[in-house]
């Protein structure tokens, strides 16, 4: 068949083959890979990887500081079983919020701001009553209270801000 000739009808055209590296276009797995690491304005910030970073440890530990509790319950012999059983399953459930905003920091995903930072605000008051202890919980308290607030001043930089897409106020 020549250049010029038009294909008949029921045969198919062969398509340039693609490199491995080459992206399809939007809507591949390909792209979405790379929209995720890199948004409009560019890569991802570090600080706000590091923010995300945070967050998640926060949540990892709200979560493993459950499932103890859970453990101890079933294991040993709490005063009140019932306060105990209620108390892990709570602090598991708590554990969503910085997990699931944690997930959405790294994405980049705007929405995420205001639960990691309520997360933050609510660690003061924990960290608090944790120096108010005794044993391990005094320098727990105070490792807290360090995270929360290097995570929050993470959080409320200008250039985390702009990478989610959040913003200032007066900027139409």
């Amino acid at each position: 068949m020549s250049s010029k000739q038009k294909p008949r009808k029921g045969t198919a055209q062969r398509r340039p083959r693609r490199d491995a590296g080459e992206t399809r276009g939007p809507g591949t797995a390909a792209s979405a890979a790379a929209q995720r690491s890199e948004g409009p304005e560019g890569p991802r910030p570090a600080r706000l990887t590091a923010a995300a970073a945070l967050v998640a440890v926060e949540g990892t530990a709200l979560a493993a500081a459950g499932l103890t509790m859970l453990i101890e319950t079933m294991v040993g012999d709490p005063d009140s079983p019932r306060q105990a059983l209620t108390g892990g399953l709570t602090m598991l459930v708590l554990a969503a919020l910085p997990l699931i905003a944690a997930r959405g920091l790294y994405f980049r995903r705007s929405w995420s701001r205001g639960p990691a930072l309520i997360t933050q605000l609510l660690a003061f008051p924990v960290a608090w009553t944790l120096t108010g202890g005794d044993g391990l919980l005094v320098p727990s308290g105070y490792a807290l209270a360090v995270v929360a607030l290097i995570t929050l001043v993470l959080l409320v930089n200008p250039t985390a801000t702009r990478a989610l897409g959040i913003r200032p106020p007066g900027d139409a």
